[in-house]
């Protein structure tokens, strides 16, 4: 049985990707989880990507045409997938190091029950607010290429 100690260090650290830019974000992200912290990212489909919304989207379902259904390569359509997939960009996943330091992160849409109490962090660096261009959510993207979330 886990003492609540050990239940909030595997927790790690929560971050608020709400209004975060993901590159940035993914970034520091991955320097984290590489240092050996566990890192938990709520509100992925809150996060933005910059660039205009028709371009995005016009390149994203490029991407997509890319590969075979069954044989890969495979392409996230989800945005908690898309946030987890652009954070193993930044790693080196195909080695040791890379594969233990992707163990140390979970990425959820919204926020789940038992993680709404922890105090969650954002990263300042990456705040929307630096940017000067126009930008797109991830749950507008992935709606757009395809998503359908459960409720709708």
């Amino acid at each position: 049985m886990k003492t609540i100690d050990e239940e909030e260090e595997q927790q790690g650290t929560v971050v608020d990707a709400s209004g975060l830019i993901l590159g940035r974000m993914a970034s520091i992200v991955a320097k984290r989880i590489l240092s050996g912290e566990s890192v938990v990212i709520v509100n992925a489909e809150k996060a933005v990507m910059s660039g205009r919304r028709l371009s995005r989207v016009k390149e994203a379902r490029a991407f997509l045409d890319i590969g075979h259904p069954r044989k890969g390569p495979f392409h996230p359509r989800r945005p908690d997938q898309i946030v987890h997939r652009t954070v193993r960009g930044m790693l080196p996943h195909r080695l040791a190091k890379g594969q233990e330091a992707l163990r140390r992160l979970k990425v959820f849409l919204g926020v789940p029950s038992k993680l709404k109490d922890a105090p969650a962090q954002t990263i300042k660096e990456a705040h929307v607010s630096k940017l000067k261009c126009p930008y797109v959510t991830v749950e507008e993207l992935a709606k757009e290429i395809g998503y359908k979330p459960i409720g709708e």
